[in-house]
């Protein structure tokens, strides 16, 4: 039988984490050893593995048109695959002669119509849980979103409290940047009520998608930066992309697929000036990814704090152009990648799902008010007995 109270009681907690992110790479596992909870959480990193999806799968993910039935297969589908990644953690963690407690899932989100731009909110993230509490014979923590949003906020963004807790330190105000499919910054601050984040629109979502579009398949991301780095910006273009009604909202606000997915945000713009070269084309979204950032930093960060650190993190901290031209942008703040503060970048989101996961197994509520809009603090997650 499944005994919460011996899990809240058990010191340490050995927890699998999961992450699939919207970019729709793979999955991303960690395994950590955490005692505690909020601010006094200590939290040790053992062990972390990505497991690709094959091009099949993960084109089935990126589909903007599923049927009903699709997503109900995708769900238990991806089920499978976080199962798959959580056993070979699981072997690993045998290796060292421990016994995982619980896994926590982020599973992948198929829709998020958060509030004001939805009157008629919702959230589905699939990677069913019963799967792998099945498959694993471990309790699963899960769909974190839905109880911020049941709460009147936008369920998004969620990783400031993770980022508060690996990276605050007492005589310094950070600014993490994370370039995932959707970019977001969050201040951390030491003092926890001063925490402030938000989503700042596109991030390797929009440069993916105009690589895959323009090569039909062939490739589906710039490696390095490679294409931007290349190519000229293209300021008519630029001038388009920055027409969104996104950019112009003030925090709290999540952006997701539904704003700026390939067929609403991309594909006809990208159709309509085939006569560019793929360079300046790529080199034109990523400059929009740069230019939304540092304007988000411009106008909602730097009048009311002062940053010592800026941390960058994602898949876009890999991109070599992005680092380059947001480091030139935000100068004299010097910029870091979260491995020069110890948490690997591949790692980070697993991780900061592992530690949402210990805060629902002990109860502790893990939104932050103030960055999604939220009425009140509140336990997020779902438990699946195993």
């Amino acid at each position: 039988m499944f005994d919460l109270q011996a899990l809240q009681q058990k010191i340490p907690r050995y927890i699998i984490g999961l992450s699939s992110g919207t970019s729709c790479d793979g999955i991303d596992a960690v395994l950590v050893r955490l005692k505690g909870t909020g601010p006094e959480m200590a939290m040790r990193l053992l062990a972390s593995n990505t497991f690709p999806y094959d091009e099949d799968f993960r084109l089935a993910l990126l589909s903007e048109h599923k049927t009903d039935r699709e997503i109900c297969q995708l769900n238990f589908q991806l089920g499978e695959l976080l199962a798959q990644a959580a056993l070979e953690m699981i072997k690993i963690a045998k290796e060292q002669n421990i016994e995982v407690d619980f896994i926590s899932s982020h599973g992948h989100t198929i829709a998020h119509l958060a509030p004001p731009t939805f009157s008629k909110i919702g959230i589905l993230q699939i990677g069913e849980p019963a799967v792998i509490a099945e498959r694993t014979g471990l309790p699963v923590v899960s769909d974190f979103r839905a109880r911020d949003m049941a709460a009147g906020g936008q369920g998004a963004p969620l990783m400031p409290y993770a980022d508060w807790i690996l990276f605050r330190r007492s005589n310094r105000t950070i600014l993490c940047i994370n370039i995932g499919g959707i970019s977001n910054m969050a201040v951390i601050d030491p003092d926890f009520q001063k925490i402030f984040a938000f989503d700042t629109g596109p991030g390797n979502m929009a440069i993916d998608a105009t690589v895959r579009l323009l090569t039909r398949g062939a490739e589906n991301m710039d490696r390095d930066g490679r294409m931007a780095r290349h190519g000229k910006v293209i300021d008519e273009f630029l001038e388009y992309l920055l027409d969104h009604p996104f950019f112009v909202k003030v925090p709290p606000k999540t952006a997701s697929r539904e704003d700026f997915g390939e067929e609403n945000y991309l594909r006809d713009a990208l159709a309509s000036r085939k006569e560019y070269p793929i360079e300046d084309l790529v080199a034109t979204v990523t400059t929009m990814v740069v230019r939304t950032i540092v304007d988000a930093y411009e106008r909602f960060v730097k009048p009311q704090y002062t940053i010592d650190h800026i941390i960058i993190g994602g898949g876009g901290a890999k991109n070599r152009t992005i680092h380059k031209w947001l480091s030139k942008s935000l100068a004299p703040i010097p910029v870091f990648t979260s491995d020069q503060y110890g948490i690997p970048n591949s790692s980070r989101e697993a991780l900061s799902f592992a530690i949402l996961g210990n805060e629902t197994i002990c109860g502790t509520p893990a939104n932050i008010p103030q960055v999604t809009g939220a009425s009140r603090p509140v336990v997020l997650g779902k438990i699946t007995p195993p």
